[in-house]
């Protein structure tokens, strides 16, 4: 099997506020791709970080006392925290204020000036006179013309992305002033110059990307805009060209340019050369893979912009080819909000409070994969008890079967063992189709199917009046569970490491069928995989 180069680009959080579920829903699914990929052996760089400029964080700077670095900081050190106990395998994490970052997206901003995709303009911008200055779109709350309702200027969680005449005749966030249109000069990206090739673009990946994606970005391209490409920003990366020192790039921009400037951070650091990943020119035998995983108010960035600016380079860029476009994570059937839930659906107090490895699961079968999903205590202690009873159950019943020293040698059961190749093909199928919830209950039916033989075996029958076939049926249900501990890798990491140390099984993974593994276990040593809650 030929080695793909596979880039996985999860969304930005904003590094404002702790970080919610509803990330970690909508962003899952990067984990499960990229920890299959490398199961396959494939080269994988995954990649996000903290959203680290922008108004908000300016003002919460201001009303805190003190600077924007401290405050993106504390936040950041929250998310990286949470991720990791929800077992994210990010190959670097970062933050958009890093110098590296900010080098590298101000030399593409130069290059795209160059190339005539940037051009300047004197444009009518949301002016405040109380706050005698031009008002960013995070600092306006307008009516949004797509849904009717409020919403601040930079986007609209029913997704529609402000344009400047939406702006106009807003209320100023800072101090309640109705704002009014004032000439500016900006940066303008040519957004339009680029529909032809968008429109291509689209139809070359249409059966790669979800639905909720290929709507958005057909909505855009019927009268695609140009768009704003500098702001009136204190707190942002500037932009190195004339005229325009004093203004900062639009963060979505730079955020989006974060997926590139971290893929050649890790590439330098492992000898590797990042262009292999991003460049048709370089590799050109090699497959390349790269995955947008968002939640569905970022479709038009990661759809449109960010592929828009990397042609624009005229340097063979790879455009994203998989949109992994969740829908909302929903609290009481709202869309959770960081500054209406407080700490409700705080990531790290969930993960903290209750098994990552459950809670992954929920998000992976009843998640917000195409559509808009609720999310409570009692519907995420359903399913953790239902991983409990069958999966939880399997693996205890086997591997603690009273009176055991070690598992005992038998015969694979032909049927279990055609269940387990076929699982590996079929859940292989479903996760690069990104149809992930399908992949989590395939799983879930191989482990089902184990208690169903173990029941219909009765072992503790056999273990008196058959003791051949009793070493089978034991050693048939530790061999299926060998390999959960592949198949489960991608969805619930700690229960498949746990499964892996109890069988003596290699943590070099690999994405194929388990046939050896130590029978000799300390039984005493074994605990189970979860608690009922």
């Amino acid at each position: 099997m030929n080695k793909k180069n596979v880039v996985i680009c999860v969304s930005w959080p904003y590094a404002n506020n702790n970080l919610h579920l509803g990330y970690v829903a909508s962003s899952l699914s990067g984990d499960i791709l990229a920890r299959y990929h490398r199961m396959h052996g494939d080269n994988v760089l995954m990649v996000s970080g903290s959203d680290s400029h922008g108004t908000k964080i300016e003002l919460k700077a201001k009303q805190q006392g003190c600077t924007p670095e401290e405050i993106v900081n504390k936040y950041h050190e929250n998310f990286v925290e949470a991720l990791k106990k929800f077992n994210f395998s990010f190959d670097m994490f970062g933050t958009t204020y890093d110098p590296y970052h900010i080098e590298h997206c101000q030399e593409i901003f130069k290059k795209l000036y160059k190339n005539g995709y940037l051009y300047e303009k004197t444009i009518l911008r949301p002016f405040c006179d109380k706050c005698n200055k031009f008002i960013s779109d995070t600092e306006i709350e307008i009516t949004c013309p797509e849904c009717g309702r409020k919403t601040k200027g930079d986007n609209c969680d029913c997704g529609h992305v402000p344009n400047d005449q939406d702006l106009s005749h807003g209320t100023c966030l800072i101090c309640g002033t109705e704002t009014h249109l004032k000439e500016n000069k900006v940066l303008v990206f040519k957004l339009s110059a680029f529909k032809n090739f968008l429109t291509s673009y689209l139809e070359l990946n249409r059966p790669y990307w979800r639905a909720n994606s290929i709507n958005e970005t057909e909505k855009y391209l019927k009268d695609l805009q140009d768009r704003d490409f500098s702001r009136d920003l204190d707190w942002g990366v500037k932009i190195p060209i004339e005229g325009f020192e004093s203004k900062s790039v639009w963060v979505w921009y730079e955020a989006l340019l974060g997926y590139l400037t971290e893929s050649m951070q890790i590439c330098e650091a492992k000898g590797l050369d990042w262009q292999d990943f991003w460049k048709t020119d370089h590799c050109p035998q090699t497959e390349k893979l790269i995955y947008m995983c968002h939640a569905k108010d970022n479709i038009p960035f990661h759809s449109l912009f960010f592929p828009a600016m990397l042609e624009g380079l005229n340097e063979n860029f790879v455009a994203p080819n998989r949109m992994v476009s969740a829908e909302y994570l929903l609290m009481n059937n709202e869309k959770i909000s960081k500054s209406k839930s407080g700490n409700t659906f705080e990531a790290l107090s969930w993960a903290n409070e209750y098994n990552t490895d459950t809670l992954r699961y929920f998000f992976t079968v009843n998640g917000p994969e195409k559509k808009d999903c609720n999310f409570t205590l009692d519907l995420y202690k359903a399913t953790h008890n239902e991983v409990v009873n069958k999966f939880g159950n399997l693996v205890n019943r086997t591997l603690k079967y009273k009176g055991l020293t070690e598992i005992p040698v038998g015969k694979v059961d032909e049927e279990i063992k055609k269940a387990i190749s076929d699982c590996y093909t079929s859940v292989s199928r479903e996760i690069e189709n990104i149809e992930f919830k399908k992949a989590g209950n395939l799983v879930m039916d191989l482990i089902e199917l184990g208690n169903k033989y173990f029941d219909d075996r009765k072992p503790w029958i056999q273990i008196k009046e058959d003791m051949n076939g009793f070493n089978d049926t034991i050693y048939t249900c530790a061999y299926l569970i060998a390999n959960l501990s592949n198949l489960v890798e991608p969805f619930m990491p700690n229960s498949a490491n746990a499964i892996r140390t109890y069988l003596g099984i290699s943590n070099e993974l690999k994405w194929e069928e388990i046939t050896s593994f130590n029978t000799k276990i300390d039984i005493e040593k074994i605990q189970p995989l979860f608690t009922r809650i």
